[in-house]
């Protein structure tokens, strides 16, 4: 065995490629896409090592183009739940006794080929699968992820380095051990960063999972899978199964061994999930780390002294970026009657510009949304915002005829409580409420007491005064919180994500506080010079 303290690589953010006109990453990519394109997957789950099929399956297709097959997925049952539960309690012992330096080479080694040669395979994948454009696609599938786990190994090391101090003839130590047990990964569809973080932050730490994707998400979890088996991730350490939700919380929720959920989705999702493991807490040998990313309803506010043209760039890229389906996107605005007319002018301005279409045209800026029930959602709340006689400033429009699009739509709110300043939407909506300009102070409370979430939120304003008072009174309605920028697009080990209140439990992936979820440490004194007498010193008679 090797013998050392081990510094690893400096970590960096991976630079994001622009894929401009005959540039030699755009050729590359369109050549991924095409290829992507021309074969038809089938999709296994992985499970202890192993490619499981069944005889059920997933048709996988672009939500931008519904005529084509990218293939199909094998759907799991609880049966094979199970099956990746006993795979992951039998390969536990051994990943867990795996010197730490060996568990940071497989994910270092996994940064580096999805770095190299799986960049542009994964990039397709999330563009046909998800309806991410390039640029989304790029900053998401590929550098994100690549972060994500350059990253976590040096916060990994940075936790084994925390150690206390010792008094004389005593060594204390800290000894910092995975879980008791397996950890579920549960991952959305809307970013693969996320789907890929998620199951390898615990592991990362010599715990075991269960993944179970989104349906949505299938085509680049398994790109995802491929990268860690060629990094060479022992079998069973990270088990991929594609069953339905109620079937793997039956399972897992019930199994004596269920030591903790590393989980990004709905809020009612995550709360029917705690309250289930509530009900089981008696069953379980530990209690479960309960770790969790939900829903937003993320803000713009504008102060009178802000640039206007800042601001209408801020929610045309913080609002429909990707659809607006990031849990981080601008929802809802409030923005001074002396700034409104410009904001307005140079918002649709930018919409008019927009292009919408499938992802593989690099002209398009506007994609379509993940699935059948998102676009029902999404156009449920247009619909009724147009019976409400709400004031639609751009789009409204929406077509399922060749994939699941809806024009970006921007609704003006007169009720600053109307649903669509209230409800998450997770859709290309974006309400904006016009404030008299000198109650910005009131609106502030309004701002901080609108929505139960508490992801994102942006300030603009070029008064200091103001940037400080609101920063301080909104204190509490974002865990990641922008001035003078839109409250997307955080970078790992710069802005770690996480937000509070309905949003989760705030447990900041992209930082060392995350990591810290999936270790029990253990403190371990040795006392060199062992006493050998009970009697202390108090006991000793005063001398006459």
């Amino acid at each position: 065995m090797p013998k050392g303290i081990f510094y690893v690589p400096e970590p960096f953010n991976e630079p994001v490629h622009a894929y401009g006109p005959d540039s030699p990453e755009r050729a590359a990519l369109r050549a991924a896409l095409k290829s992507a394109k021309s074969k038809k997957a089938n999709i296994p789950m992985f499970i202890g090592g192993k490619e499981v099929r069944t005889p059920e399956r997933v048709d996988i297709r672009p939500p931008h183009e519904l005529g084509h097959s990218l293939g199909v997925f094998s759907k799991g049952s609880t049966k094979h739940v199970q099956q990746a539960i006993d795979a992951a309690a039998k390969a536990k012992p051994a990943w867990e006794q795996m010197p730490w330096e060996h568990r940071a080479s497989i994910f270092l080694k996994a940064a580096e080929l999805l770095a190299g040669p799986y960049r542009m395979t994964m990039n397709a994948a999330t563009m046909l699968a998800q309806s991410k454009n390039a640029y989304q696609a790029e900053i998401d599938a590929a550098c994100e992820l690549i972060d994500f786990w350059r990253y976590n190994v040096r916060f990994m090391t940075d936790i084994y380095s925390e150690q206390p101090d010792s008094s004389p003839a005593v060594w204390n130590r800290m000894e910092y051990r995975p879980l008791e047990g397996f950890v579920l990964a549960v991952t959305p569809f809307n970013f693969t960063s996320i789907a890929g973080n998620l199951p390898t932050a615990p592991a990362m730490m010599g715990n075991t999972v269960v993944w179970k994707p989104a349906n949505t998400q299938v085509y680049s979890a398994w790109v995802i899978m491929q990268i860690l088996r060629e990094a060479g991730l022992p079998d069973g350490v990270i088990n991929l199964v594609y069953a339905s939700g109620p079937d793997v919380g039956q399972v897992c929720f019930q199994h004596p061994d269920f030591s903790g959920i590393h989980f990004t989705g709905s809020t009612g999702t995550f709360q029917h999930m705690w309250r289930t493991i509530g009900e089981n807490i008696g069953r379980y040998k530990t209690y479960p780390r309960i770790v969790g990313e939900t829903g937003g309803k993320d803000f713009v506010w504008a102060h009178p002294s802000a640039d206007p043209r800042a601001v209408a760039t801020a929610l045309s890229r913080g609002a429909f970026e990707f659809q607006g389906q990031k849990c981080s996107a601008a929802s809802r605005a409030y923005i001074p009657s002396n700034l409104w007319k410009a904001v307005q002018q140079h918002l649709l301005e930018d919409l008019a510009t927009f292009k919408m279409g499938s992802p593989e045209d690099f002209g398009n800026f506007i994609n379509a949304v993940i699935d059948e029930k998102a676009y029902e959602s999404i156009t449920g709340y247009i619909s009724k915002a147009k019976r409400d006689k709400q004031e639609i400033l751009a789009g409204g429009n929406y077509s399922r005829k060749e994939g699941y699009f809806i024009e970006p739509t921007v609704i003006r709110a007169k009720d600053a409580r109307y649903r669509t300043m209230c409800e998450e939407i997770f859709g290309p909506v974006l309400t904006l409420h016009v404030y008299p300009e000198k109650d910005w102070s009131k609106t502030l409370d309004l701002v901080n007491s609108t929505s139960p979430y508490a992801l994102t939120g942006a300030v603009f304003a070029q008064d200091r005064q103001v940037i400080a008072e609101a920063s301080h009174r909104l204190r509490n309605a974002a865990g990641n919180f922008y001035i003078n920028d839109k409250p997307t697009g955080a970078v790992v080990a710069q802005q770690p994500f996480g937000g509070a209140r309905a949003s989760g439990t705030n447990d900041k992936a992209g930082s060392v506080l995350n990591l810290h979820r999936w270790v029990s440490a253990r403190a371990i004194k040795e006392n060199f010079l062992p006493p050998k007498n009970y009697r202390y010193t108090f006991l000793e008679p005063d001398q006459e």
